[in-house]
This record gives structure tokens, sequence and C-alpha cells, in this order.
């Protein structure tokens, strides 16, 4: 197949670099390993089909290119801008007008089989969709990692009749855009994992200085209306050796637990460092299937979650993974578990093989190709 990415870029700094490494005559990345559309394009790579990605969030006016954002709690000049912004019309922004119409010229000179469509989409007019259908008879595959209702704009939720099918990492977002009039959806996780990439690695002597720890988390934890439960979760473990590391600001109650950044490869070697690895999903989801949630079992250490309806469809609760219903559990669960290394290991190490098993994105391309062969 031929598919066409639609897709926001995050941090392209490292999309830089990780096309800078890439050898003679290989074909460099179209997305850095810190997004999970990089190991999508792999899989999809190694099984026959062709990809190209056109970047959504870059400006089309003024030859700028965008950085990576980070997430603060208050008022910023950056988010007063993108408000005063968001003010316009998407059809009067003319340079949401441009990108449009350079999407549609990049679409027919591509000629996809299928429309990737990356969700939380505020750039691409339903009429630009409907579009490119009609010229390349291409199918619209919305992949959903989060609720519509929270989260995206007008001129996505008006495209839901459009997206042949909406690929939901959880199931109620996916019930979201069909009372929106999309016309399927599928519950699966739309991240996983990458042996290759997603494994134990080796640390060097200042590494284990600056990573161990009995409890570590690597995320988002700002604004609190969208994260708060992972906010109180941490805050119940603050009496024990926890690390915390994220790209965004971190609330005042938390602050002096983090230890710095962390992003693709450097996230799995800060998660090989801890005994625990702690993964509470964000306020948006109630069933579940983040990306730390496949991410922190292949990192080969023991993994605590949040009893969520998803986690107990993809994992087994006290075989491969642990799950927690509120804070004083989580407090009694990280007890016991710290104390017993024997079952910790067991756990973490059954979690791994499981999702090296059942949860790699090539068993997740397999499962996308069988999908759009339905179409």
């Amino acid at each position: 197949m031929r598919i066409l990415f639609i897709a926001p870029i995050h941090h392209p700094e490292q999309l830089r670099a990780a096309r800078a490494a890439t050898p003679p005559g290989e074909t460099p990345p179209l997305f850095p390993p810190s997004m999970s559309q990089a190991f999508w394009e792999k899989a999809l790579r190694q099984r026959g089909h062709t990809l190209a990605a056109f970047y959504r969030t870059q400006p089309a006016l003024g030859g700028g290119e965008r950085t990576t954002t980070r997430h603060t709690q208050g008022m910023t000049p950056a988010k007063l801008m993108h408000a005063a912004l968001g003010r316009i019309p998407p059809r009067m922004n003319p340079d949401l007008r441009l990108r449009n119409a350079r999407l549609i010229d990049e679409a027919r000179a591509f000629k996809p089989d299928v429309i990737w469509m990356v969700g939380d989409n505020t750039v691409v007019y339903p009429e630009t969709l409907a579009q490119i259908k009609r010229e390349t008879g291409a199918k619209i595959v919305y992949f959903c990692g989060t609720s519509p209702i929270v989260f995206c704009p007008a001129i996505d939720r008006a495209a839901a009749r459009l997206y042949d099918l909406v690929i939901a990492s959880d199931y109620y977002h996916g019930i979201q855009w069909r009372e929106l009039g999309a016309p399927r959806m599928v519950n699966l996780p739309i991240v996983a994992c990458d042996p290759d990439f997603h494994k134990p690695y080796t640390l060097s002597d200042d590494e284990r200085r600056q990573y161990a720890c009995d409890i570590a988390f690597v995320g988002t934890l700002t604004p609190d209306h969208l994260y708060g439960r992972r906010v109180r979760a941490l805050e119940a473990l603050r009496e024990f050796d926890l690390g915390i590391w994220s790209v965004h600001e971190v609330p005042e109650s938390l602050r002096s637990f983090v230890r710095g950044q962390a992003l693709g490869e450097q996230t799995m070697r800060i998660l090989g460092a801890a005994k625990i690895g702690v993964n509470t999903h964000g306020d948006f989801v109630f069933w579940g299937g983040n990306i730390r949630l496949f991410e922190t079992a292949a990192a080969g250490i023991f993994q605590i979650t949040d009893d969520l309806p998803g986690v107990r469809k993809w994992f087994t609760p006290g075989e491969n993974i642990v799950t927690y219903s509120d804070e004083d559990d989580l407090r009694a669960q990280v007890v016991h578990y710290l104390a017993h290394d024997d079952e910790r290991a067991r756990i973490a190490a059954a979690g791994q093989a499981h999702v090296y098993r059942a949860h790699s994105y090539d068993a997740r391309a397999a499962e996308f190709e069988r999908l759009v062969a339905e179409l």
C-alpha cells in the first residue's frame, strides 16, 4: 500500500538528529523515535509499504519550523498568542489555507491508497479530506489516542463521517467517534513496543547514579485538569525514593523529585534503572492503553498501573502487571513489592515476554493490514 501520514511533528530536533545518523543508502526516517509513528513507520516499511508524511503542524508562511512545546500550568505569552490565533476561523487563516492547498498537491503527487490521519487535527479542513478521497480514492484511517470531546476542535469532529475507520486505543473514545458519525470503529492500542528499541539497556556507572531510584515516572503532569490523577498518585508516593522526568512543567508539590527531561531512548534507560515503573493514565482515559503501558513492560521492569478495563483486556493483573484502585492501595502495593524482589522480577519478566509476543508494532501493522483489507 501507499500510505500518507497526516500528522503533527513533535520534537523536530530529535528528527533532525535521527536523519543525520541515517547510514548512507538507507531511507531517512519520517518521524523521531520519541513519537510512536516512528515505530509504525519501521514496521510498515519492513512489510513492504511505501510511506510519505505531511507535517500538518509545520507553518506554511514565514519559513519557520515548529519547536518542542513545553506544557505549563499558568498563562504564558505563547498561550495567549495561541488563544488569539484560535479565535480566527480556520478557513480565514491564511497559513492554514496554504497548508491545506499544499496537502492536496502532495496527495495528488503521491496517490495514496490510505490516508493515515493522526488524531487531534486542528489544521486540515473536512473539505480538503473530501477532495483527496474524491481524487485519489484513498481510504482514511483515523488513529485516536484521546477523547474527541476533550481535545478535538470542530474541524476534526466535522470530518467524522469521512473517516472510513477509527482505530481507538480507548474504547470509550471510539464510541464518541461513532456518535459523531464515523462509520466504523475498532478498539486497538495505537501504541506498542519495538523489541529492537524498547528493551533493557546496558547503563554506565554515571547513568546508574543519575537514574537509579525505587520508583520512576516519565511523562506529562500538566495541566492539572488533564493529569490530576497522575499528580495525586505521585503525591501519594513522596515518602519513597521517587524519580520524575518530564519535558514539561511539574506541579510544585512534586518538583523536588524531578531529575530532568527524557525522550526516546533515554526514557528506556531511565525505566531500566528503576525497581518500579508507575503508570497512571490521564484524566481523559477511562479504558486504558497509553504508550507507557507497553514501553514500561518492554523495559523489563515491574509496572504498576491504574485498574482500567483495557489494562485487564491486554494484560493479566498479578501475572504480568499489577494494578491499583486508589492512592492507599497504590502505597500498599509499592510497600509490598519493594520488599519482595523475587515477585517483582517474576512479574517484570512475564510482562516483557507478553508485550514482545502480543504487543509489538509488527503485530499492530499486521492487524492494520487486515482492517484496511476489510474496507
